[in-house]
């Protein structure tokens, strides 16, 4: 009983002042979303990676790619995403020059590579 009570109130004391936080902050989510696993983690941005698979119509075969995309990583999830966890990120508008994606949630956590 303990151990649940303790998460429910970390859950409702969990907030932040981010204005760019997409639970608490005043921005919109909008178009695309992307599954990856975390590769690195900064202070307050993240990259991620994925596989893609791209025709090749010359050869007749499919070619693996890999993508990766850099994400604002809000206040209040700073804590819980690691490296090597499987996180979802949505695309907003653009934030600086190089993140145009918020990171939503964390799927599945990963094994911490440090």
């Amino acid at each position: 009983m303990k151990k649940q009570n303790t998460k429910q109130q970390e859950k409702i004391e969990t907030s932040c002042a981010d204005i760019l936080c997409p639970i608490h902050g005043e921005i919109a989510l909008r178009g695309k979303s992307f599954r990856g696993k975390v590769i690195r983690k900064f202070a307050k941005r993240v990259t991620i990676e994925f596989d893609r698979t791209l025709y090749i119509k010359k050869y007749e075969r499919y070619a693996k790619r890999k993508t990766k995309l850099h994400a604002r990583l809000p206040e209040c999830m700073s804590k819980e995403i690691q490296i090597g966890d499987y996180i979802e990120i949505y695309e907003c508008r653009p934030i600086s020059k190089i993140t145009h994606f918020i990171v939503s949630q964390k799927l599945k956590s990963g094994e911490n590579i440090q």
